[in-house]
């Protein structure tokens, strides 16, 4: 499969000298948008490079298309002399935004909004746009003093030496012109091929994690077999604790009528960002140790309105962050991705005696509280979130299981496994029953 990434390399002493660029180029791509939605009838049949010649035809004037539909140059004084590969950048992005509107608008689910600019950026393409003239230095074409030229620019170091030193080996795209606040940067995109881990059922290793609120991950390793060959906790007391008082300190100045506290935000944020990093290392730190072949995770439906006394918390909750993190990292070790039913997998005990009572349980005769440990039915303690990453590593083996078998032996293990033919309901006494009628 093919990986991308992506790096920012600020660009020093420039301020504002771009954004007459991006305004240019942002005002190109709202005129595409309303020729392209007016003809849409005509280009909405084609696919790939043949809707952008047909929108270059339509738009731009040549020798042998001298009076175009719609003429770009006429439209816009400014747009006389933009650089033809700028141009094309544009056409490529309005059609993109009006494809996507207009499939959204087909399929009925909601009517979507007319597509709008927002803030789109320039690519810059190579030798017309984007030429390095040296390691860390380059020029690039600016709409400057009412004109196309070039400029010099000073690429900050460290950016550039870390780029040298981690992309070595990828293949280096077009880089993008960004702004962050005051600062602007280049955005390179890096491509690399990474050939995924390519083993049989039985001989796969599977890391399952079950993230949480409370405690950052708990990670279980288990064969298909039902075995668990590894045990690992994440908890970040320290980094928690500082979360929760960042979040004080903003609910106690909005108490004293502070609407807007952007810098204490801030501060929040870089915590709960420092807590995903550290999650998605651990998560890929536990995977290289135990030599895993797959990391599953939950699938996590947060689109949804949060409610209840916890609502904060999901709403600072970082799963997806944590999963697109260890994404990009486990592919480019050559490790699968899978995703599970998140439906009961803490309210089921992993045993298969059925729901579990989380929050209080008895020890030495009085009741605690303690929402990470859960009461089974048959009246065992144990840990929530580790009952839950059984629960996940056995239900992807299920499926795997179920999917690899004939009609026929499917029937007949759903028939003597009645909870492997429904997913919400399988536990590690699901994959353990499974196991122990296929080997029978």
């Amino acid at each position: 499969m093919i990986l991308y990434t992506a790096y920012r390399v600020k660009i020093k002493r420039y301020n504002d000298i771009f954004k007459p660029t991006v305004m240019l180029y942002q005002k190109a791509v709202s005129w595409f948008l309303d020729v392209i939605l007016t003809e849409w009838e005509s280009i909405g049949h084609l696919g790939g490079t043949k809707r952008n010649n047909l929108v270059e035809k339509l738009t731009v004037a040549t020798k042998k298309n001298p009076l175009p539909k719609h003429s770009f140059k006429d439209a816009d004084a400014d747009f006389y002399k933009m650089p033809a590969y700028l141009r094309r950048a544009a056409i490529a992005e309005a059609l993109g935004m009006v494809s996507s509107y207009k499939s959204n608008e087909e399929s009925g689910f909601q009517k979507p909004g007319k597509p709008s600019v927002g803030d789109s950026m320039p690519a810059m393409y190579r030798d017309n746009m984007f030429v390095r003239t040296g390691t860390y230095t380059a020029s690039v074409k600016v709409y400057i003093r009412n004109t196309w030229d070039w400029i010099d620019i000073d690429l900050r170091k460290s950016d550039v030496d870390y780029i040298l030193h981690h992309c070595s080996d990828r293949k280096e795209c077009v880089p993008t012109l960004r702004c962050r606040g005051k600062e602007w940067f280049l955005e390179f995109a890096f491509e690399e091929k990474v050939e995924l881990e390519q083993a049989t059922l039985p001989q796969q290793r599977v890391l399952s994690v079950d993230l949480g609120i409370n405690n950052s991950c708990v990670c279980s390793l288990l064969l298909s077999d039902g075995t668990i060959l590894g045990r690992e906790f994440l908890t970040l007391p320290r980094e928690y604790d500082c979360l929760k008082h960042a979040i004080g300190r903003i609910k106690k100045a909005q108490q004293h009528g502070a609407r807007r506290t952007p810098r204490l935000w801030a501060i929040a944020k870089g915590i709960n960002d420092d807590i995903a990093s550290k999650t998605a290392e651990f998560i890929m730190t536990t995977a290289l140790r135990y030599e895993a072949t797959t990391i599953v995770f939950e699938h996590l439906d947060l689109s949804r309105k949060k409610r209840g006394s916890k609502k904060q918390k999901l709403h600072l909750w970082k799963a997806r962050n944590v999963q697109a993190i260890v994404t990009t990292k486990a592919h480019r070790h050559g490790m699968r991705i899978s995703r599970v039913n998140a439906w009961g997998t803490s309210a089921l005990a992993y045993d298969g005696s059925g729901r579990v009572t989380r929050g209080t349980y008895l020890q030495n005769g009085e009741e605690k509280y303690n929402y990470s440990i859960c009461v089974f039915p048959t009246g065992k303690q144990y840990h929530c979130d580790l009952n839950a990453s059984y629960n996940i590593g056995a239900r992807f083996f299920v499926r795997e299981i179920m999917k690899s078998l004939p009609e026929t032996v499917r029937l007949d293990m759903e028939a003597k496994v009645p909870s492997c033919s429904k997913r919400s309901t399988c536990t590690l006494s699901t994959l353990l029953n499974l196991h122990a009628e296929l080997t029978a």
